[in-house]
């Protein structure tokens, strides 16, 4: 019958313009919430097969919400070292647990350290793979290598001399047999400074040996704290450039650290032979010749305390210490799927794979497709109050008109019965 039609369709409005006001509700609620994507009311129509040429059977209509994840949010800048957006494709993997929790995708990047170091956003553990200190995976870039980033992993630092870098002119005008010394600091594998006395002698025209003394801790010159052997032949030529170093590459080893420290062997670089950039010979033009050290630079590093944590672009963590030193120790992965609208949304901003999304694929930020990791960044809502508000207002009114069809139906349906009494 049209009129039981009629009301039936009116009420089927009521019904989806109801749901498409709680999905507008849900947007607006959420305008300022991190990385929230908004939902979007699509309306079908329903047709009944009865209807023909000659008569009409009304249908209705039905609501669906069409989740808009794809949607890019502006990032914004924070002051947190920790937060991190993604312009572009791709998800944050995150785990329940620290270890073998369930895996889930978000756009959420504002984490933290808890208590134990872990990089956490609401109960939800960041993953990454371990990296060395040039930000190089350990590894592979795979799921299986994914792991809950914790900043303590390297809590200290420290590391040995490996190089020491030397220019300094030797004087042409000294005579065979004299000697000059200089010094240079020495780390040992656990962080100690050390210094160790560097003697030059002259051995003849355009000859001098490098010879070293045993290194002595910084702190307390009266103790020897390791054993130095080696002996470095320089040979320079006519112009007062390097012309070679026997052993080549010269190097000092060091063995017996009373600390317990590890064995080291450091290069000596003296520049380059028929260059000045390192060791040179001319006259000092002094009436006692000296040894002029333009510099003596060592890597290695002393022992240091984790200081700060900080999130770099392309997903890099970088660990701080009270030495100086940073080092990366992860990078964080970005999950792209096929699919990402079929992504099942959770609170929080966590999402769950499906079969409609398909499974992740892990990239590197900004690699094959995958969106950029920004540091220091989150992604705003992609709520638009003011397309809400539109929105809301065209929902209240064919809402109101749908409630004065059935108000209408009521009085055809009053006007019927009074007929028939």
């Amino acid at each position: 019958m049209s009129l039981s039609g009629a009301l039936s369709s009116a009420i089927s409005a009521l019904s989806a313009q109801s749901q498409s006001l709680s999905m507008i509700s849900d947007n607006i609620a959420n305008s300022d919430t991190t990385a929230y994507k908004t939902t979007s009311g699509m309306f079908d129509a329903l047709v009944t097969a009865s209807s023909n040429t000659t008569s009409y059977a009304s249908g209705g209509v039905t609501v669906s919400g069409r989740a808009n994840i794809t949607q890019q949010g502006l990032l914004a800048a924070t002051s947190n070292a920790t937060d991190v957006g993604i312009q572009g494709s791709g998800f944050f993997v995150v785990t329940d647990a620290k270890s073998g929790g369930a895996v889930a995708y978000t756009r959420n990047g504002a984490f933290t350290t808890d208590n134990a170091g872990y990089l956490q956003n609401n109960g939800y553990y960041l993953e990454g793979w371990r990296t060395d200190a040039d930000g190089n995976v350990v590894g592979s870039e795979s799921a299986s290598n994914l792991e809950a980033i914790n900043t303590q992993v390297a809590s200290t630092s420290g590391s040995a001399t490996t190089k020491t870098t030397i220019a300094a002119n030797l004087p042409s005008d000294a005579a065979t047999g004299d000697t000059y010394t200089s010094s240079m600091t020495v780390y040992d594998s656990l962080g100690a400074a050390n210094s160790m006395q560097i003697t030059w002698s002259k051995t003849g025209t355009n000859t001098w040996s490098a010879s070293f003394a045993n290194p002595t801790s910084t702190s307390d010159t009266t103790t020897g704290t390791g054993t130095a052997s080696g002996t470095v032949d320089i040979t320079f030529n006519s112009d007062g450039s390097l012309a070679s170093t026997s052993p080549d590459p010269a190097t000092v080893s060091i063995s017996g650290w009373t600390d317990g420290a590890a064995n080291s062997t450091v290069t000596l670089d003296f520049g380059a032979a028929g260059k000045t950039d390192g060791l040179t010979q001319y006259a000092s033009g002094e009436t006692t010749p000296s040894v002029n050290v333009t510099s003596i630079d060592s890597d290695g590093l002393s022992y240091g305390k984790l200081s700060s944590i900080a999130i770099g672009d392309n997903g890099v963590v970088n660990a701080t210490y009270s030495n100086g030193q940073t080092i990366a120790i992860y990078k964080i992965a970005v999950a792209t799927f096929a699919a990402p609208n079929g992504l099942a949304a959770s609170s929080d901003g966590i999402y769950s794979a499906t079969v409609t999304s398909g499974n992740a694929v892990l990239q590197a930020s900004g690699e094959n497709g995958a969106g950029t990791i920004f540091g220091s960044e989150l992604e705003s809502s992609t709520t638009d109050t003011a397309s809400q508000f539109s929105s809301m207002i065209s929902a209240q009114q064919a809402y109101s008109a749908a409630s004065q069809v059935i108000s209408t139906v009521s009085n055809m349906y009053d006007t019927l019965i009074s007929a028939m009494r």
